[in-house]
């Protein structure tokens, strides 16, 4: 498994959480961080997207302002830090990676290497 998500969890509307992306790549430093997450009968969805260094973040505006994405390195951890969390942010959430991303973080089709998502459900 090259990257593995996790903190996922049923919690209420309103509330915070904060999911981690451990990824196994020895490049994982090397390489921009990506976001996005899928609900029930919908398209996978563009949240944000960081920098290889951390340095730069950009996000959608669906969220702008309620999601922070950040990283570290030495840990080769990312993460997603979700807060004032709504019901329709209820879905799958995937971390994603890989050399290809540059700075075009909203491209799924630019990352090589998936976590296998985790469940967010918020209830009203």
């Amino acid at each position: 498994v090259q990257l593995q998500a996790s903190g996922g969890g049923l919690v209420q509307a309103g509330d915070s959480l904060r999911l981690s992306c451990v990824a196994s790549l020895p490049t994982f430093s090397s390489y921009a961080m990506g976001w996005f997450r899928q609900a029930l009968g919908k398209e996978r969805e563009f949240i944000g997207g960081i920098s290889r260094s951390g340095s730069r973040t950009s996000y959608s505006e669906s969220v702008k302002g309620r999601l922070t994405i950040s990283r570290d390195n030495a840990k080769n951890t990312g993460y997603l830090q979700m807060n004032s969390l709504k019901p329709e942010d209820t879905a799958v959430y995937y971390c994603a990676t890989g050399p290809r991303v540059g700075e075009f973080y909203q491209y799924a089709r630019r990352y090589d290497y998936w976590g296998q998502g985790t469940l967010v459900t918020v209830s009203s």
